[in-house]
């Protein structure tokens, strides 16, 4: 029995996760709960077909895709946009981002980071916190220690960075590297929303729990989602940990949590790639 009750109890969390995530419908292949209500299992398999209509009550539109692949992106029906029209759009999200004074966080900031890379529906968006003290003197997403990182993790995808999309959630940086407040996201947040929509990724990569809380509306954290796909407006969405989480096991020189956290990231990574029909690159392509 103890066997059956841990299977239900992870099914049950699983469901917890997804009702978390904001999904409210489950699909379930009629033909495999048939074929588990038959295998003469012990009687806590009656349960099998309430559990499943709650999971369809609670969970999202979840089609069963191949393991390790996310949901297929809802279609659109809006045009379009060419590449100079995302040009345009985008440059002037820039120059409001220049101007806002919704938060504080115009007060001290040097430059406002908007982001950049590739506008013409690239097959990566990489969304994080906020700029840090780099960022903020260039006016460039992710050019510090944390985006040399991330110009690796890039790298070792098989892309660089201008074949990508590079942004935060917060266009300004928070005074001392702070987490940016939840009004703070709020107030730029609909920036970030409308550069997904003309940018038009095909997969999203929030890096860091301010990341994942921001754009998905969740108090559902990092760990919980590293490596578990969702989405965003129809967008497969990947979260993973922000590159300035593992190099903090590197300045404290723990080799074993350095070793974990790379290798959670990598399989994350890992995981879009082959969400885009991507093979791994060879070895000697990662730096």
């Amino acid at each position: 029995m103890s066997e059956w009750t841990d299977i239900i109890e992870g099914l049950a969390d699983h469901i917890a996760l997804l009702k978390e995530l904001g999904e409210r419908t489950v699909e379930i292949d009629p033909a495999a709960m048939r074929a588990f209500a038959a295998s003469g299992g012990p009687p806590v398999l009656s349960a099998a077909p309430a559990l499943a209509a709650a999971a369809t009550r609670a969970a999202a539109p979840v089609s069963g895709p191949p393991a390790g692949r996310a949901p297929a992106p809802t279609t659109s029906s809006a045009r379009t946009l060419t590449l100079e029209e995302r040009q345009k759009a985008l440059g002037e999200i820039a120059a409001r981002a220049d101007a806002c004074a919704a938060c504080v966080l115009r007060q001290q900031r040097t430059r406002s980071v908007p982001g950049q890379g590739n506008a013409n529906a690239p097959d990566i968006m990489f969304i994080g916190e906020a700029p840090g003290a780099e960022e903020d003197q260039q006016g460039l997403a992710f050019v510090g220690a944390a985006g040399q990182f991330l110009t690796k993790m890039i790298q070792a995808m098989g892309y660089t960075r201008e074949e990508v999309f590079i942004a935060n959630i917060c266009k300004c940086r928070p005074p001392k590297n702070r987490t940016p407040q939840p009004e703070e996201m709020q107030a730029c947040l609909p920036l970030l929303r409308e550069q997904i929509r003309i940018v038009q990724p095909k997969v999203i990569v929030l890096l860091g729990g301010t990341a994942i809380k921001g754009l998905l509306d969740t108090q559902v954290g990092v760990t919980r989602m590293q490596g578990q796909w969702t989405r965003y407006e129809g967008i497969p969405v990947m979260p993973t940990f922000h590159p300035a989480y593992i190099l903090r096991f590197e300045a404290f020189k723990d080799m074993a949590g350095l070793k974990k956290a790379k290798t959670e990231v990598w399989h994350a990574l890992k995981l879009v790639l082959a969400q885009l029909g991507k093979p791994l690159p060879p070895p000697a392509a990662k730096k």
